[in-house]
């Protein structure tokens, strides 16, 4: 169990790794908001214009836990409305940040801040959000050219909780290090 626990992580980092940089740093402060682990606003905002940012991110947020508990055991569609419009706001506004450009970058987003639960019902609240006319038309189409056909006409999903949280690394200078 350990060892496919592992090789599980392993190919969450790989993932992770193919996205671009600016899509790693948009993740990783996101998951810093969301999760509540650190000073997000300190530790991110470079400018007035991301501060700003952050602090909408921060509200939008805010709705995380509900959303959490909204997110119901079976796929039925007697939960969809509770569960997909809280959803599609949420996605909305991290779509519209410019950051994440692709399905599976959300995916990887969405499984962190929500849970495992939450994975039948991304691709409808990822298409929703796409579809949304405060996107320009460009970013749109890239958007919902990026889910693939398996995860838009998947039959079932696992229920294994993300095991790899990314976090902000420090830069090292290497000219101090010892040689």
């Amino acid at each position: 169990m350990k060892a496919a626990e592992g090789a599980m992580t392993l190919a969450e980092m790989k993932e992770f790794a193919t996205f671009p940089a600016a899509t790693q740093r948009y993740i990783r402060r996101s998951l810093d908001v969301g999760l509540d682990r650190d000073d997000a606003l300190a530790r991110w905002s470079r400018d007035v214009v991301e501060a700003a940012s952050i602090r909408a991110q921060a509200q939008h947020y805010r709705r995380l836990p509900a959303i959490r508990a909204l997110v119901p055991d079976d796929s039925g569609l007697d939960a969809a409305e509770q569960v997909l419009a809280p959803l599609v706001t949420l996605a909305a506004f991290d779509l519209g940040q410019g950051r994440i450009t692709t399905f599976s970058s959300f995916r990887f987003l969405f499984e962190r801040l929500v849970g495992a639960k939450v994975r039948p019902w991304l691709p409808s609240a990822f298409c929703a959000a796409a579809a949304m006319p405060h996107l320009h038309p460009e970013l749109r189409r890239r958007l919902l050219q990026s889910i693939s056909e398996a995860a838009a006409t998947a039959s079932g999903w696992s229920s294994r909780q993300p095991s790899f949280f990314p976090h902000w690394v420090e830069k090292v200078d290497t000219a101090a290090l010892p040689h």
